[in-house]
């Protein structure tokens, strides 16, 4: 199976983009998208140094565009990738790239949705001084125990031995001067605290803005960085893009539903580099392709073409996506006693599953009626499975 992913904030260098502007097509996306985003995006991928793109508001627009304008480059029709490509994610801000590249809104509106992200992350970064520190190594245990006791946040958790605290500049000071033992910490270079609480007020602007997106459910399986749940429903993968901007990023869990999902090939999107590194510590045996120049295209295509089922018909595009219910996690399913006929109301629970960590109930987010249960109660499911098909009613049908 093969899954696509996207990088965060950080793996841009100066003038990443310079070669791609020679794939046809490519230019000419990037002068609509900067048009979109009130940013030179050409210039800022070609030209700018590495201080210019360190910019939150620039680095963001700048790396979805990248990752998006790859994307139709590696699959020049999309369908194509919706049938090849098993599952997708993104770190932080690469999960706006994901989400527009699994369908759920337009590439427009990621634009749109990245540009007042990065600005209005910037501008909560400018009321406290507050920064990240990179741990790599030690004990996880005592890590996240020596990050709680001087008031930072995990803010990501990328497995594979790396955790990021983040906090005030004070609490990073103590921290350094007293750091969990066995580890190695490293400062990174970002404008602030990101993915804590110390980004709430960009939270509630963005969460003002996204009630006018509008969303599709995704076309494959899209894993979310909350708590590598697979999402199926559209305004349900919007919230989280806009709650994911002051909650931690769990990339190891994500990494683990790839696993879960039977994941063979991983190919991240440029700028690449940071996530299929990871993968090689925490996906062993995952085969992994990083993406960075056109040159590199024609094997990224027989990766794909290695890793994909392109004869397979895929669950979320032969159902009728928009009645299915699927499991976010693996497990074992809890019917919740509703049989099929049995209407719905908007929050209805209608099941469990009981995974290994814990337990993950099932909501139906809108008014409908169960038409056909998939599963019986205490089968085994998968990350992503269908579980009931649903007819939506009221204003939803």
């Amino acid at each position: 199976m093969l899954v696509l992913v996207a990088p965060g904030q950080g793996a841009q260098t100066p003038g990443f983009l310079t070669p791609w502007l020679e794939v046809p097509g490519f230019a000419d996306r990037l002068a609509w998208w900067s048009a979109v985003a009130g940013l030179d995006l050409v210039h800022y991928g070609t030209e700018a140094d590495a201080d210019a793109i360190k910019d939150t508001a620039i680095a963001q627009p700048l790396l979805v565009a990248a990752g998006l304008g790859a994307a139709l480059a590696l699959f020049p029709h999309p369908a194509d990738a919706f049938r090849m490509v098993g599952a997708a994610g993104g770190h932080s801000v690469g999960e706006i790239t994901a989400a527009a590249g699994a369908g759920v809104i337009t590439a427009e509106a990621a634009m749109v949705l990245v540009r007042e992200r990065g600005r209005l992350m910037a501008q909560a970064a400018a009321v406290t001084p507050t920064g990240m520190t990179a741990v790599l190594g030690g004990d996880q245990d005592a890590v996240l125990a020596k990050i709680a006791e001087h008031g930072l946040v995990p803010a990501n958790n990328n497995g594979a031995g790396q955790i990021v605290a983040a906090g005030t500049l004070e609490q990073l000071a103590a921290f350094g001067a007293d750091g969990p033992a066995a580890a190695r910490l490293r400062p990174l270079s970002v404008a602030g605290a990101f993915h804590t609480e110390h980004m709430a007020p960009a939270v509630a602007h963005l969460g003002a803005l996204a009630k006018g997106i509008s969303t599709r459910d995704p076309r494959t399986r899209l894993v979310s960085n909350a708590d590598g749940a697979v999402v199926h429903d559209g305004r349900e993968v919007l919230r989280r893009l806009v709650a994911q901007v002051s909650n931690p990023v769990r990339w190891d869990l994500c990494q683990e539903s790839f696993a879960e999902l039977g994941v063979t090939g991983l190919l991240e999107v440029p700028p690449a580099g940071t996530l299929t590194g990871l993968a090689k510590r925490a996906l062993k045996g995952v085969e992994t392709f990083a993406l960075k120049t056109p040159e590199d295209l024609d094997a990224a295509r027989e990766f794909v073409a290695k890793h994909a089922e392109p004869n397979a018909a895929h669950q979320l595009d032969t159902a009728p996506t928009w009645r299915l219910v699927i499991a976010p996690h693996g497990g074992t399913i809890r019917r919740g006693g509703l049989a099929e006929g049995a209407k719905l109301v908007p929050d209805t629970v209608v099941a469990t599953v009981l995974a290994r960590r814990d337990e993950h109930d099932i909501t139906v987010r809108h008014e409908g009626e169960i038409l056909e249960w998939l599963v019986e109660d205490g089968d085994p499911v998968a990350p992503g499975q269908p579980l009931l098909r649903v007819h939506p009613t009221g204003s939803y049908a």
